[in-house]
């Protein structure tokens, strides 16, 4: 596998956000989203093996770890499977950001291990690749659902995913709707998702608003 940066931090999004968190930060994603804030994740990154990973993580001394990209599950499978089984050995809560294009299916987590399935809307210019059967695999109250939004017609499109999939929050599915940064007015989007009575949780990425939007390993 490799490994483009490991760092700690909180976490800016999802339902940890605000916790002190571990960002295993992989190399290598299959999509070419327009909004993409780690393009230097594409390509950036060292050989490393999944013990090796799990040697670092322990340095850091938090048991909170987001295991992301780029696109997480596109590094060998074997060696992903094995470093979620070392994890969860050891106890770790652990969430993998996954791009939705990808079988989540084929992984097996432990307890306390969770999925956040990126569902790519529209203008994200990558939505014809998302892997719909997915929305069959995600486990409600675990794992989580994220739509980043940049625009009405993306809104409407992640509504439509929503009802069509039947993964509506009264059933228990934990659904993130996110902002592209600096393309949408929040109060706007948040207003949105009021008066359709959405019960998802809008979220803002934190780590921008504490750190420079620019600046890596935060």
């Amino acid at each position: 596998m490799r490994l483009n940066e490991l760092f700690l931090s909180i976490q800016g999004e999802t339902a940890s956000a605000g916790l002190p968190t571990i960002f295993v930060r992989f190399t290598g994603c299959n999509l070419r989203c327009t909004y993409c804030d780690t393009k230097y994740s594409y390509f950036e990154g060292d050989t490393i093996t999944p013990a090796d990973v799990m040697d670092k993580i322990r340095e850091l001394k938090v048991k909170r770890v987001c295991l992301t990209g780029g696109e997480p599950l596109i590094q060998p499978r074997q060696e992903m499977q094995l470093l979620l089984d070392l994890l969860g050995a050891e106890g770790y809560e652990v969430s993998i950001e996954t791009d939705g294009s990808i079988d989540i299916s084929k992984f097996a987590l432990h307890d306390k291990q969770r999925f956040i399935v990126d569902m790519k809307v529209p203008s994200s210019g990558m939505s014809e690749n998302m892997h719909l059967e997915n929305l069959r695999h995600i486990r409600p109250t675990r794992d989580e659902v994220k739509f980043v939004v940049g625009n009405r017609a993306d809104y409407e499109w992640c509504v439509d995913l929503i009802r069509e999939h039947d993964i509506h929050p009264s059933k228990g599915y934990q659904l993130l709707f996110s902002p592209v940064f600096r393309e949408i007015d929040l109060e706007e989007m948040v207003n949105w998702i009021l008066a359709d009575e959405l019960d998802a949780r809008f979220q803002v990425q934190l780590h921008k608003i504490v750190w420079d939007p620019d600046k890596r390993g935060v």
